[in-house]
């Protein structure tokens, strides 16, 4: 199933949505792993605006060196609304068919699939995908390329506030990225020894967060740090501390947004390992005739999981980490 018997001697990689540390490493994975099979690889820049552009260029082994350390992604990144249309797609095809590209490789998240799953079914270029997304929320997978430093950036963050939080006897408000899912925010908040985590698919309304503020302090505990995923659906850190402040003033809430700061920096050994992974494994599933699949990573063995899976299927939260994190938090 999804399986296709061409042979592929030219593919090219891309990647697409938000960047996410680990990208560099897969794509030097999928170069060398390419250039050991002899095939021709290349480099296709801004995901799928470059695409439609023809802004394609032909990378070896040299121009992948000294990368697997550097976040970001030397591709560079877009989101392409032209390629949401038939006409953008028409033009996209027309720009491989010039470079003789048989099959794609695309690091990315749903979006990235989506567009990869439509493109194989209007012109018939195989697509792998390999997951790039911090949030860490694909179905399929046990971890997404740049999940792992996104927390370790993140628990960094919360520790050096942690040092002013105690000086001051403060409450902090620490929001983290997460618009639909709380993966980032409920490890960062274990990680980190948080007093409360707050994240989509299990939040807190102020009132039971005063209960729990309360529990707290009842053993003399002078400061807590409260960790707020952004998509929270009882509002952001800046909404809750708002009324935490306008309530109990004495509290003096203080609101630290890490945002952005969690995409960049060197990937972590984990993502570097992960990345190269997926990327070794997505080469050889395009050699093997794969296509609408997505590497997976799963009790750490590699797998292959259907764009539709991928896309389509929720990854639910683990309830035991959320029960955890309450009891050591109180």
């Amino acid at each position: 199933m999804n399986k296709m018997k061409t042979e592929i001697r030219r593919l090219a990689v891309y990647s697409s949505g938000g960047d996410a540390p680990g990208m560099n490493a897969a794509i030097r994975a999928v170069v060398r792993t390419a250039s050991y099979y002899d095939l021709h690889v290349f480099g296709i820049y801004r995901g799928y605006e470059g695409m439609i552009d023809g802004d394609i260029v032909r990378l070896d082994k040299g121009d992948v060196g000294n990368i697997i350390h550097r976040g970001g992604t030397i591709l560079k990144t877009a989101r392409s609304t032209r390629f949401r249309t038939p006409e953008g797609r028409k033009l996209a095809y027309e720009a491989l068919v010039a470079n003789d590209i048989d099959a794609l490789i695309a690091i990315g998240g749903d979006g990235t699939f989506t567009g990869g799953k439509i493109f194989f079914e209007e012109y018939g270029i195989p697509v792998i995908g390999i997951p790039g997304t911090i949030d860490n929320d694909l179905f399929g997978t046990d971890y997404t390329i740049g999940f792992d430093t996104a927390v370790n950036t993140a628990i960094e963050a919360v520790d050096r506030i942690r040092d002013t939080a105690d000086s001051h006897n403060r409450l902090f408000f620490v929001e983290v990225m997460g618009r639909d899912t709380g993966y980032i925010a409920l490890n960062t908040g274990i990680g980190s020894g948080a007093g409360a985590i707050l994240i989509p698919e299990s939040s807190i309304d102020v009132e039971t967060l005063i209960k729990h503020l309360e529990k707290t302090a009842k053993r003399q505990k002078l400061f807590s740090l409260i960790i707020v995923a952004e998509g929270n659906e009882n509002g952001n850190a800046q909404k809750l501390a708002s009324e935490i402040r306008d309530r109990f003033p004495d509290y003096d809430p203080k609101v630290t947004i890490i945002g952005h700061l969690q995409r960049g920096g060197a990937p972590s050994a984990l993502d570097r390992l992960i990345a190269s992974r997926m990327g070794f494994k997505a080469v050889e599933a395009i050699i093997e005739g794969h296509t609408n699949k997505m590497v997976g990573i799963q009790n750490n063995q590699m797998k292959l999981i259907p764009f539709e899976d991928a896309i389509n299927k929720s990854k639910d939260i683990d309830k035991d980490l959320l029960r955890m994190a309450e009891i050591l938090s109180l």
